[in-house]
């Protein structure tokens, strides 16, 4: 992903287009909608045969045209196409607004379309359990969940680190500086050290984010690029990251967390405890 030309682009100037394209979008759906339903009553009011003969013939499909909007007539992979230009927010609001842009929306090859999106084509061969909504609801909150993780740091705050993490004695945490510990007390007296430790404001760059959901568990793999006292970026820890998640009592909590130094030329300083 090419950070340097998404910073050119401001929110604001996202939301309005997104808005814009949203609205042209239900704009022309309803057209089409009132269209074929006054196609159809004026279909109606010029025949003349009598009522036995006035019915309309089937198709091949097996169906027939009466009631049958334009919409529902469109082949699926042309509506999928067409959805795949929403982003979440925009196809969660088109659901809203009757029941056949509901049926649209929910549509679950649309739902893989945005997933693949917005985060990695790696998974085209998962079959989710509950289907690509269920899917890219989950990914988006384990998404969200690791960012926290990483705002808790930046903030040392050992309490907020606390509810974070799971509290059990399974729980492992490989800092960067190759030090383990298991049990939910280690890991917290290992943070608490890092964060004594640690002077100044602490800042990351994160990315290649890639996740993986299961009913009740997550992994994260990214990368992390630290930053430190105002030091650019390439003068710090770069290191790989994996933290899994398990789902309990209605969140996601922390229940891994493995860092490691990215080797480069051969080899690299001795990083400290932090991450």
């Amino acid at each position: 992903m090419d950070f340097n030309i998404l910073t050119k682009i401001s929110s604001s100037q996202v939301s309005i287009l997104t808005f814009i394209l949203t609205t042209l979008f239900c704009i022309l759906i309803t057209f089409l909608i009132f269209w074929s339903k006054l196609k159809s009553t004026n279909s109606q009011l010029s025949s003349q045969d009598p009522p036995e003969t006035s019915k309309i013939a089937p198709f091949e499909g097996g169906g027939n045209m009466m009631g049958t909007s334009m919409m529902e007539q469109l082949v699926p992979e042309i509506t999928t196409h067409a959805l795949s230009y929403l982003d979440y927010p925009s196809l969660c609001r088109l659901s809203m607004t009757n029941s056949l842009m509901r049926k649209a929306a929910n549509d679950d090859n649309a739902w893989k379309a945005l997933y693949h999106k917005d985060f990695t084509l790696e998974q085209d061969s998962v079959r989710p359990v509950n289907g690509w909504k269920a899917y890219y609801a989950a990914t988006r909150a384990v998404v969200n969940t690791n960012a926290q993780f990483f705002n808790i740091i930046r903030d040392g705050s050992l309490q907020a680190m606390g509810r974070f993490w799971l509290n059990a004695d399974y729980v492992k945490c490989f800092h960067a500086s190759g030090e383990f510990f298991t049990g939910f007390n280690a890991v917290m007296e290992s943070w608490q050290m890092a964060f004594n430790w640690e002077q100044g404001a602490v800042d990351f760059q994160i990315q290649d984010v890639r996740v993986r959901v299961l009913t009740d568990s997550a992994w994260v793999t990214m990368k992390a690029y630290v930053n430190m006292d105002n030091i650019p970026f390439a003068n710090n820890g770069s290191f790989f990251v994996t933290n899994v998640f398990e789902f309990n009592n209605g969140r996601w909590h922390m229940v891994h967390h493995h860092s490691s130094m990215m080797v480069e030329n051969g080899g690299a300083e001795q990083p400290n405890l932090l991450g």
